[in-house]
């Protein structure tokens, strides 16, 4: 039990310090991540192997293990030296700028190496009929080893990031605190739900009261929107719109484990205790949040979510189309954010067909990159490194994301990358969705697994227009809310 707790706070700690510290963007954060991550499987492996029976950590590998286990081998194999011949047959684009790469680099070398010999043989006063090989230019390329990433050190860092969240979700599996029955699952969502609240009410305070500041910088010159601690807004709305819906979810599996029976709405209002009201009040706080941080996506996908919400915990006894519930609880935050006002929110889908455009040329160049290097990619996290060799329009900064984190995967990973991935998303989206309806209307485990499902869809829908998948703290949680749908209930899981 010693071990279970140590492991319940790190996660607990980990839930509020991501998305406090900036998203957790800056290196020193998503290293703090990666370290308390670590820090919870070797705990778990010490628990396993010297408190329970030693043989109980040893498991036959699973369909998503595997699945996982090749993606990052492939990420492994692109940090790999290989020879020129075997890059020139396996990507051809890599090997053929390489090499363009390493002429103008002898070119260049071979240029300061003739002036410094010109100025030697000017200086002894002597001269030569057989210049050297260097001196004329003449130096053959010689053969080399080089990885397919063009860029391994900023491969090596998004690979332990994805080790160290691949190894997460499949701790979380087999965690045992993580199930059903456990209070420690009610515990982890209050403190999901209370970061989601306390970032939008800091940013809502911060925005409208005209301080500006995030945490200590300021950006009184750049807010245009409420960001939370996040510093992009596109980020903040990509971590409440997986907050939200389980936020909505846990509040519907508490009048479900209450099982009584109303009888008009008179009595459904009278019936309401203190920590539902508190529930309500801190989802709308969480939807105004969203509403004023402007992300025109965001919202797009805050509605189709709250639909899909509202499809799903309609009532089946009355057989009602949609939940009133979920209907009011949105009317009531919209009508309160158009009270403040919404001319700037609005203002904001005029400009939509401009970006639109500047998208578009993103993602066409984007494409391209993925068209030179269709199998294995470019090397996952080289976008950055790459996209200026492909880029057809002016533009000013440096450019760090696609805007479309399917298509930048593609681009750095290839076929076989993508594809593992789209296929251990349809496998855990299968499993989930059966396991989902294995679940009665009456048992409370089913609206936290549809609200944690909802919130995952609801980000990657935000993610075909916008950077999210990639931004660690939505990672995290994006990992946390996989494990917690599966594992939301007794039933064995096998994956």
């Amino acid at each position: 039990m010693l071990f279970d707790s140590v492991i319940k706070l790190i996660l607990i700690a980990l839930l509020i310090f991501t998305p406090i510290a900036f998203g957790s963007v800056e290196i020193w954060a998503f290293s703090l991540m990666e370290l308390g991550i670590l820090l919870i499987m070797v705990l778990y492996v010490i628990q396993e192997f010297l408190i329970r029976n030693p043989h109980s950590a040893l498991r036959t590998p699973h369909s998503a293990f595997v699945l996982c286990f090749l993606f990052l081998a492939l990420i492994l194999f692109q940090m790999i030296p290989l020879p020129d011949a075997m890059v020139k047959v396996i990507s051809p684009q890599t090997y053929n700028l390489r090499n363009n790469l390493m002429t103008n680099d002898l070119i260049t070398n071979d240029s300061v190496t003739n002036d410094l010999m010109t100025n030697y043989s000017m200086t002894s006063n002597s001269v030569t009929n057989n210049p050297s090989p260097i001196a004329s230019g003449l130096t053959p390329i010689p053969h080399s080893l080089f990885p397919l990433s063009f860029f391994p050190f900023a491969t090596k860092i998004e690979f332990f990031k994805w080790f160290t969240l691949i190894g997460l979700f499949f701790f979380l599996l087999h965690w045992k605190i993580l199930a059903n029955g456990q209070r420690a699952t009610e515990h982890f969502i209050i403190v999901i739900m209370l970061v989601g609240v306390i970032e939008s009410f800091y940013g809502m305070v911060e925005f409208f009261s005209g301080h500006r500041h995030i945490l200590y910088l300021e950006g009184a010159g750049w807010m245009s929107s409420v960001t939370g601690t996040f510093i992009n807004r596109n980020y903040f709305a990509g971590y409440l719109l997986m907050v939200i819906p389980l936020s909505v979810g846990f509040l519907f599996s508490r009048k479900a484990s209450q099982r009584i029976l109303f009888h008009g709405w008179r009595h459904r209002l009278a019936s309401l205790d203190g920590k539902t009201l508190l529930l309500g009040f801190g989802v709308i706080l969480m939807i105004l949040g969203l509403l004023f941080s402007a992300s025109r996506m965001g919202i797009v996908s805050l509605l189709l979510s709250f639909s899909l919400i509202s499809f799903l915990f309609r009532s089946h006894d009355r057989s009602h189309r949609f939940s009133k519930t979920t209907v009011l609880i949105f009317g009531l935050a919209f009508l309160w954010a158009a009270w403040i006002g919404l001319d700037a929110v609005i203002s904001r889908f005029f400009t939509t067909s401009e970006d639109f455009q500047m998208r578009w040329l993103f993602w066409v160049n984007t494409f391209q990159i993925f068209k030179d290097f269709p199998l294995f990619g470019s090397g996952l996290g080289t976008f950055a490194q790459v996209f200026p060799m492909y880029r057809s329009f002016p533009i000013r900064g440096f450019v760090t994301h696609a805007e479309n984190d399917f298509l930048q995967l593609a681009s750095e990973t290839g076929l076989i990358g993508i594809g593992l991935l789209f296929i251990l998303f349809l496998f855990l989206f299968i499993k989930a969705v059966s396991m989902i309806r294995s679940l009665s209307s009456r048992e409370p485990e089913r609206y936290i697994a549809i609200g944690g499902l909802v919130g995952i869809l609801a980000l990657m829908f935000h993610s075909l227009v916008e950077r999210n998948i990639q931004v660690p703290a939505n990672a995290f949680l994006f990992t946390f809310l996989w494990a917690l749908v599966l594992k939301v209930t007794n039933r064995p899981i096998t994956l």
